[in-house]
């Protein structure tokens, strides 16, 4: 029997105008899909125009302009429903997500299907439930004591893995997907007799402890910091920003 990381897996990426989950904006998202490693992936990419300024700061990550994003990108409601769809599509299908750190991109999509839809990222999974692998967690509870960062760029270096566009969505997506492979194989010992549904409910409680691991560094370094413990989905609000 195939070992899931072996199988058909995909991949989902986004860029946005900040990092607060809660008030930032999509301007570009990516769906990767593959059958079988070394075979061809399937890209969707989505361009939007996020109908609010794009701070310079973000611009120099992902070099997607505010002129840029009016002139080419699309309204965010219809580009929101159709993110929702094919990340639906994904779970009946049965293929499991890889989202590297699953609770900023799942959330901050859930935040703007709130916004834009009066809706929200788990009413496409009621039919067929959302398996995420989030291949930082995978990283941190299988390598706990390795030193050093653990971003995206960090782990393709790790891994060997090949990330031609660091902060475009697609090329991120798909290297996040190419990790979570090599995560699979480096530890296959441990991870061959998991199935996705197991992994999921696992690294709901791996990532709680690696955040509270967080926040006790934080502590001892003098500046307490509230790191949130859910995965793969924030909590909505009562109403989003």
């Amino acid at each position: 029997m195939t070992c899931w990381y072996e199988g058909p897996l995909a991949s989902f990426d986004t860029e946005t105008t900040g990092v607060d989950v809660e008030s930032d904006r999509v301007v570009s998202a990516a769906l990767v899909v593959q059958d079988a490693p070394g075979t061809r992936p399937r890209v969707t990419r989505w361009l939007v125009n996020p109908g609010v300024p794009v701070p310079e700061e973000a611009t120099a990550v992902h070099g997607l302009t505010q002129d840029h994003l009016e002139r080419n990108g699309r309204w965010p409601a219809p580009v929101m429903y159709e993110i929702g769809r094919a990340l639906g599509e994904q779970a009946a299908a049965g293929r499991p997500l890889v989202v590297m750190n699953a609770p900023f991109d799942l959330t901050l999509l859930d935040r703007e299907l709130r916004r834009h839809r009066a809706s929200s990222l788990e009413r496409w999974f009621r039919s067929a439930p959302l398996r995420v692998l989030d291949p930082r967690v995978l990283d941190k509870h299988f390598d706990r004591y390795r030193k050093g960062r653990r971003t995206l760029v960090d782990l393709c270096e790790y891994y060997g893995v090949e990330l031609a566009e660091a902060h475009d969505a697609g090329a991120d997506a798909l290297a996040a997907l190419e990790v979570t492979r090599a995560v699979g194989r480096r530890f296959a010992s441990r991870l061959e007799r998991l199935t996705p549904a197991e992994l999921h409910t696992l690294q709901q409680t791996w990532h709680a402890a690696q955040a509270k691991g967080l926040e006790a560094w934080f502590a001892r370094s003098g500046v307490p910091e509230v790191v949130d413990r859910s995965w793969p989905l924030r909590p909505g609000l009562t109403a989003a920003a």
